[in-house]
């Protein structure tokens, strides 16, 4: 028997922004009525790595207040925003596209902020260098990377230039019902009403085939180390309450085996002023797919 499809009770409106010069999809989750209805701040969600903006439409639906304006964007090279046409991509252009984006919707007052894995990297480092822009913060998942040593550089500089010459490629899917098995295979707790509803807007069709809506050059290795000591200094300026939710499901040693204990993640998060923290139940990663009505109450019961 064929499950019922997904029907979204909060459709987002598409549109597009320039971006420090890079066409960006923006998806605005607006109440009805004029932007003074708009109860509270504007909650921006930023997704992770190969990701959609629209994927956050399950956490969307699932709140209950639904006067507040949410907003999301596809960060550059992803879903229907342009590439930057560089041969990698270097994180601190996320922070400046974030800050472009607060001027274009949010220029007089804080927003409250909300980021997945890569996406709550971006705004936990957001809310430290900017923490005037910033009235809440919420990290799903976004435990940042192992720290590196400066002998590392040699060797990841060489991998880099060594991607620079190999043409970088994402795998092709037959159609779309392939493309939702796809994201079921990566999240097994993803339901296949959910799948076939985010497929569409994870890919796009090129020349007869489902191509993942993403730039190839993501692939690329980093040439820059990650420094675990910039990322602490910069958490511990934090001004605004911070939310960390993590599913119980989740497993740190799958990412990356004992290069970054738990331990070094809790000594990192201990830095941040003021921290309350959520663990939701037969959740994974991808736990705004997984629970999105638990996620949701968490994030009300926090920005009330």
């Amino acid at each position: 028997m064929t499950a019922p499809a997904y029907l979204a009770r909060r459709p987002y409106q598409s549109r597009f922004i320039a971006l420090r010069g890079l066409r960006h999809h923006l998806l605005d989750w607006s109440a009805a009525g004029t932007a003074s209805d708009q109860q509270g701040p504007p909650l921006l969600m930023l997704h992770g790595w190969m990701d959609v903006g629209a994927s956050f439409q399950f956490v969307v639906d699932a709140l209950q207040e639904q006067g507040r304006r949410v907003i999301s964007i596809d960060w550059r090279g992803f879903g229907l925003s342009a590439g930057s046409g560089a041969d990698a991509y270097w994180f601190p252009d996320y922070l400046g596209d974030l800050d472009a984006l607060l001027d274009a919707v949010s220029p007089d007052a804080p927003v409250d902020l909300l980021g997945h894995s890569m996406g709550g990297n971006v705004v936990m480092t957001y809310a430290g260098a900017r923490p005037a822009r910033v009235r809440r913060v919420i990290n799903l998942e976004g435990f940042g990377l192992p720290d590196t040593q400066a002998e590392q550089a040699p060797g990841r500089l060489s991998k880099w230039l060594d991607d620079l010459k190999t043409t970088q490629e994402l795998k092709p899917y037959a159609d779309l019902a392939a493309v939702a098995a796809r994201l079921m295979k990566t999240n097994p707790r993803l339901g296949a009403a959910k799948a076939d509803w985010l497929a569409p807007h994870w890919s796009r069709e090129v020349d007869g085939a489902w191509q993942i809506l993403a730039d190839p050059a993501h692939k690329r290795a980093n040439p820059m180390l990650y420094r675990k000591d910039e990322i602490v200094a910069t958490w511990a300026r934090i001004e605004a309450p911070l939310l960390w939710v993590e599913g119980a499901c989740t497993d740190l040693t799958k990412f990356w085996g004992t290069r970054y204990p738990r331990s070094d993640f809790e000594s990192r998060l201990s830095v941040v002023p003021n921290l309350r923290r959520q663990v939701l139940a037969d959740a994974g990663h991808m736990l705004h797919h997984d629970q999105p009505e638990a996620l949701a109450a968490a994030i009300e019961d926090f920005l009330a």
